[in-house]
C-alpha cells in the first residue's frame, strides 16, 4: 500500500520506458541498461560498464490524467579526488512534447574517482524522491527523460491518477552509437544532447548508444546494434579510437568493416549513416593517447592534451584526419554493394570555423551551446528530405 496519500503505486514494467535495452531487476527496483545482459557479460572494461548503465536517452513515457507523478531513485553519483562536487543529475519533464519542468535527486550513491591513482570506491547512500506537481488533469502524453549521465535505479513510481504506457504515435526510430559526445558530456541536461535535440526536430524516436570513451568497434556493441529493432541508423566513429590509442591503421580497417557487416546481419537495408569525427584540434595531426591535465581540478576545470607523437603516423598510429580518410574511403568503397550505406564527416556538426566560437573546453567535449549547434545542424543535414536518414513528413 502507498505511504503517499492520494498516489497510487505504478509497476515499473518495461512498457512504461523507453531508450534502454534491458531492464535488470535488483532488490529495490529496475536498473536500466543501454546493453543488453549478453553484451554485459562479454564486457570487461569498468568504464564501459559505468557508461552504458548511465540512462542517456532513456525515459519514462505515460498517458495519464494525473496532476501529480513521484518517481524514488537511487542514483549513483560520481565525485572526483581533488575536485569540487558534481552537480546533481538532471530530470526533464516533457508534456505533450514540451518541455515542462525540470528537477534533481539529492542523496545516493557515490562514486569516488582518483584519476590519478586509477581506482574508485562506492559509497552507498539512500533514495531519494521526485515530484512532479500541478500538472494539468487533461489527458496527456508525459516523459520523464532520467540523468543521461548518472546510473539511475528506479524504486517506484506514484500517480494520482491511472497511468498507462503512452501510445505509439508512429514515429521512426533512429538508433545512434557514439563516443561521450553523444552520450551528453557536458551537455545541459538528458534532452539537451546532441542526439536528443535531432531526435526532436527530426521527429524521431531515440535509442541512444552513445558511451563515453567506449566507442570502440567492439563486437558486442555491433551485436546489440544488429539485434534492435530501429528505422535508421547512425555510428559515430573515431575520437575514442585515438584517445585511447587502442589500435593501429591495420587493425582499424578491417574491425570497421566487421562492425558495419555484423549490423548488416540485422539491419540489410536500413538506412546506415557512418559518421567521422568532429574537429578535435588536439588529435587532428597528433595520435593519442589524451592525457589529463590535474593543474586545474582543484577549481573544477580539467583539461586533456594529446601525448602522442605526430611522428607515429607513419607507423600506423590513429589520429583524426587518417580515419576521417579512411571512414571516407570504406564508405566509398562498399556503398556500390550497399546503395543504403551513406557518409557524413563529422566537420559539418562542428569544424574549423566554430572552434573560435564555441572552442572545446577540455580540448576534448563540447559546450551546451555546442551540442544545441550540433543537433540542430545534425537535424538538417540527415532527417531532411533527400537527407541519408530521411523520415517522411505527415
Amino acid at each position: 500500500m502507498s505511504t503517499h496519500p492520494g498516489l497510487t503505486p505504478i509497476p515499473l514494467t518495461e512498457d512504461l520506458l523507453r531508450g534502454a535495452l534491458h531492464l535488470e531487476r535488483t532488490e529495490r527496483g529496475v536498473l536500466p541498461h543501454r546493453l543488453p545482459d549478453r553484451a554485459r557479460a562479454q564486457n570487461t572494461d569498468g568504464r564501459l560498464a559505468m557508461a552504458e548503465s548511465q540512462p542517456a536517452g532513456v525515459r519514462l513515457v505515460l498517458r495519464t490524467r494525473a496532476t501529480v507523478v513521484e518517481l524514488d531513485t537511487l542514483p549513483t553519483k560520481r565525485a572526483y579526488v581533488g575536485a569540487p562536487p558534481r552537480p546533481d543529475g538532471i530530470y526533464d519533464l516533457l508534456v505533450d512534447g514540451r518541455l515542462a519542468d525540470q528537477a534533481v535527486v539529492t542523496g545516493g550513491n557515490t562514486l569516488t574517482i582518483d584519476m590519478a591513482r586509477g581506482s574508485a570506491e562506492i559509497r552507498p547512500g539512500p533514495v531519494g524522491t521526485l515530484r512532479f506537481s500541478g500538472l494539468s488533469a487533461d489527458p496527456k502524453d508525459i516523459e520523464i527523460w532520467l540523468p543521461h549521465d548518472e546510473t539511475t535505479e528506479l524504486i517506484a513510481l506514484r500517480a494520482d491518477a491511472p497511468v498507462e504506457p503512452a501510445p505509439d504515435r508512429g514515429r521512426a526510430v533512429w538508433l545512434h552509437h557514439g563516443s561521450s559526445i553523444s552520450h551528453g558530456s557536458d551537455a545541459a541536461s538528458p534532452t539537451a544532447t546532441w542526439p536528443a535535440l535531432a531526435a526532436a526536430l527530426g521527429g524521431v524516436e531515440l535509442i541512444n548508444l552513445g558511451f563515453a570513451g567506449s566507442a570502440l568497434l567492439d563486437p558486442f556493441t555491433a551485436r546489440a546494434i544488429r539485434d534492435t529493432p530501429a528505422d535508421r541508423i547512425s555510428v559515430k566513429i573515431g575520437i575514442n579510437l585515438v584517445n585511447t590509442d587502442l589500435m593501429r591503421l591495420r587493425a582499424f580497417t578491417p574491425a570497421v568493416h566487421g562492425f558495419l557487416d555484423t549490423i548488416r546481419e540485422g539491419h540489410p537495408t536500413t538506412p546506415l549513416l557512418v559518421v567521422s569525427p568532429i574537429l578535435c584540434p588536439i588529435h587532428e595531426d597528433t595520435p593519442g593517447p589524451s592525457a589529463p591535465d590535474f593543474s586545474s581540478l582543484s577549481a573544477g576545470k580539467l583539461n586533456f592534451r594529446a601525448a602522442g607523437d605526430p611522428a607515429e603516423t607513419a607507423a600506423g598510429k590513429l589520429t583524426l584526419s587518417v580515419i576521417r580518410d579512411e571512414l571516407t574511403r570504406i564508405v566509398g568503397q562498399r556503398v556500390a554493394e550497399d546503395p543504403n550505406l551513406h557518409h557524413l564527416d563529422g566537420r559539418e556538426l562542428y569544424g574549423e570555423a566554430d572552434t573560435a566560437e564555441l572552442p572545446l573546453p577540455d580540448a576534448l567535449h563540447p559546450d551546451a551551446p555546442t551540442h544545441r549547434r550540433m543537433g540542430e545542424r545534425f537535424a538538417r543535414l540527415a532527417f531532411r528530405t533527400g537527407g541519408p536518414l530521411a523520415v517522411a513528413r505527415d
